[in-house]
């Protein structure tokens, strides 16, 4: 390798690195497991590895643990998740649709959730998939908001 490659190298793996902990985009996270798992050097193994074992979204800790299978490594996939992705988050949405208007529309929380809670909301639409609008609309239907009896 010249060292016009390295220098190529070097800052796409520090865009790998910034993209795999990108937490607003696990679509970034999963492309950037997808450029590591081309690379296949200790770094690479090393970054693809804690992806594997700690990313938010499945998807991507099943993309890490099949390119590090086709890297040779020795090991397991983690078991999914079957608890809450974010402790708390009832009371996250709850507050969410209380800021909001009454007589507010679904897709008027849905962008609220978004433009407040990125990271919220791209780990559970990674985690929920196609199911993730009829999950979200239905949690959404079923906060209580108690409001304060009028005098």
């Amino acid at each position: 390798m010249n060292n016009e490659e390295v220098m190529e190298l070097g800052p796409n793996m520090e865009q790998l690195k910034k993209a795999v902990h990108r937490t607003s985009d696990w679509r970034e996270r999963l492309n950037a497991v997808e450029e590591l798992g081309k690379l296949g050097d200790k770094q690479s193994i090393d970054i693809l590895t804690r992806v594997m074992a700690n990313d938010s979204v499945y998807k991507v800790q099943e993309a890490a643990f099949h390119k590090l299978k086709e890297l040779g490594e020795d090991v397991q996939l983690p078991a999914k998740d079957s608890g809450e992705l974010y402790r708390g988050i009832t009371k996250v949405l709850l507050r969410i649709k209380k800021s909001l208007p009454e007589g507010h529309t679904y897709e008027d929380f849905k962008e609220k959730l978004k433009k407040m809670r990125v990271d919220l909301y791209d780990t559970f639409e990674g985690d929920k998939g196609a199911e993730f609008d009829s999950w979200l609309e239905n949690t959404w239907a079923s906060l209580s908001v108690r409001t304060s009896p009028k005098k």
